[in-house]
This record gives C-alpha cells, sequence and structure tokens, in this order.
C-alpha cells in the first residue's frame, strides 16, 4: 500500500498583508508554482505575491486536509495569523528544507 502526503498550508506575500489558503500533495512544487507565478494577474496568489510559506500540516487522506482547509478558509486573520505564529519556530527548518529541496527539483527537470 503506497502512503500518500496531502498538505495544507498559508502563504503570504512580503509585507505580510495577504493571506493565501490551499491544498496540495506536492508542497515544494505547489510553493515553488507560487514563487514563479509571483505578479501574473491569472491566479490569486501570483496577483498577491502570495509565495513565502509561513504554516503547513500534512495529512494521509486528502478528505482530511480537505476538511481542514475549509475550516482554515473560514477562520479570521487572526486567527490564521495565530495559528501560524505558534508553528513557526518549529517549522522554519522544515519549510527551509522544502523550499530548497522543490528548487533543486526544479532546476535538476529543466536541465534535461
Amino acid at each position: 500500500m503506497r502512503d500518500h502526503s496531502y498538505y495544507v498550508y498559508i502563504t503570504t506575500n512580503p509585507d505580510r498583508k495577504v493571506l493565501y489558503t490551499g491544498m496540495t500533495n506536492d508542497i515544494t512544487q505547489r510553493i515553488t508554482e507560487h514563487y514563479l507565478n509571483r505578479g501574473k494577474l491569472k491566479t490569486f496568489a501570483g496577483r498577491y505575491y502570495c509565495y513565502q510559506l509561513i504554516y503547513f500540516e500534512e495529512f494521509q487522506w486528502v478528505q482530511d486536509a480537505q476538511a481542514r482547509e475549509k475550516q482554515i478558509k473560514g477562520w479570521t486573520r487572526k486567527k490564521k495569523l495565530i495559528l501560524s505564529n505558534k508553528t513557526i519556530q518549529t517549522s522554519i527548518f522544515s519549510i527551509h528544507q522544502l523550499w530548497t529541496t522543490g528548487l533543486r527539483r526544479m532546476a535538476q527537470s529543466g536541465s534535461q
């Protein structure tokens, strides 16, 4: 049986004025896409430069991730920031690791 991972995440822009909540099954790829789409008007995250990962959770089941995403999207900005601030210190290494792994993967796939 193959293990699956699904992620609910929150990104923000450099000024931390806009928050974006999303779900994915490949967080390194998704955050890299947000970064590469910055400034592009076709997506919310691109339009508002929401590429800085400030929070994520991992789930085994897609239904659990979808329910959590919906729950967080219904929260106030203040509650989302409290959530991200509680975990930011413990997650900073993981976020850096995800980011650098995603960039390496993108560079390798582009050179083939």
